[in-house]
């Protein structure tokens, strides 16, 4: 006679549960890592009974790591910091930036209330006048109060992925066609190599006459300043896309592009179906480039142009030389540096989602 242990079927049970939950950690590490949060695997798993000890140097490198590195660098900021002295004073510390970074949160706080207000004052007003039967006096009176810093924040982004949209635009097609014909890559590749060095200070100049010259509208979403500063982001940041596009499509397996002879497939089917699929990660791969190209480029055009975006702030905080400029340039420079981190995650984001490679 057997004896059956009752505590099987729930200890079969629990492995399971604990088989399937160590299933969707996994399907989560893709996006933990496309998010730059790998560090949260090792911690579920430990948290799961997943060996904790070998979990905790996963730990340790993924975040202990860089959190030590990051410490030990607002340690050196702020025992060398006060030692530098410059135009306007001493370097500020880790503390007096954070301190300005609440300030200029609180400010575009007032700042977006004053705006509000402003607002709600035109709408009363227009609403009395119609209510007096007036209404050809009704009107829309604009703001125009100075921008805060998180409006100039958006209007930086909006600027690059707007002239980002217009260099994917140019960029992918020409480089379909240089992969696909010998004849395309010939007459491009002069171009390519005698434009992409070009600074965007020595493209600024020339962008802005001509739109200056062609464009007479400056209010509303393509004001001048806009055009000119998104269509130097433009013509600097098409070329990695450009590139990597055209070595995509140029490495595909022959053997497929033999058998689209077979099939005699047109050449939008071929592009669509066979040569867009092959080449999409290192499209990705040129798109992120040309993300973080524009990115970089747009500050210097707004600083040189003067258009409205952090690049203007950054210039006129140089201008203005008070206590507490350079610590706002400070805020401004690490603002610069996360949010290009997160568009470069965004890409990678979405290059995980439309091809099969996850090299970042």
């Amino acid at each position: 006679m057997t004896t059956v242990d009752p505590n099987f079927a729930g200890a079969a049970d629990r492995e399971t549960r604990k088989a399937r939950l160590f299933t969707r950690i996994n399907k989560a590490d893709k996006w933990f890592q496309v998010l730059g949060l790998a560090w949260l695997t090792p911690i579920l798993k430990a948290a799961a009974g997943d060996n904790p000890r070998a979990q905790a140097k996963d730990i340790w490198r993924l975040l202990g790591v860089p959190l030590l590195a990051i410490a030990c660098f607002l340690v050196l900021w702020g025992t060398l910091a006060p030692k530098v002295q410059t135009s306007l004073g001493a370097v500020p510390g880790p503390s007096q930036v954070w301190a300005e970074a609440v300030n200029l949160h609180e400010d575009a706080q007032a700042k977006a209330e004053k705006k509000a207000k402003f607002e709600d004052m035109v709408a009363q007003r227009n609403e009395r006048l119609i209510e007096a039967g007036r209404a050809d006096e009704v009107k829309t009176v604009a703001y125009t109060g100075a921008p805060s810093y998180y409006e100039q924040i958006w209007t930086s982004i909006k600027t690059v992925f707007f002239g980002f949209l217009i260099a994917t635009a140019i960029a992918v097609p020409l480089g379909i066609a240089a992969g696909l014909s010998v004849t395309a890559n010939s007459a491009l590749n002069p171009l390519i190599q005698i434009f992409k060095p070009v600074s965007p200070l020595a493209w600024l100049p020339i962008v802005t006459m001509v739109v200056s010259a062609l464009y007479t509208t400056d209010d509303g979403w393509f004001a001048k300043s806009f055009l000119v500063s998104a269509i130097t982001v433009t013509l600097c940041s098409l070329w990695p896309t450009l590139i990597n596009t055209s070595l995509g499509v140029a490495s595909i397996d022959k053997d497929l592009i033999n058998v689209s002879k077979v099939l005699k497939m047109g050449t939008w089917t071929k592009i669509t179906k066979l040569v867009l699929p092959s080449a999409l990660p290192l499209i990705f791969t040129g798109l992120r480039l040309s993300l973080g190209v524009g990115w970089m480029v747009l500050i210097a055009a707004e600083m040189l142009a003067q258009n409205p975006g952090l690049g203007k702030f950054v210039w006129d905080e140089f201008q203005n030389g008070s206590s507490s400029s350079l610590a706002k340039i400070m805020v401004a420079v690490f603002t610069i540096g996360i949010i290009g981190f997160l568009l470069d995650r965004v890409m990678y984001a979405l290059q995980s989602l439309f091809t099969f490679s996850n090299n970042r």
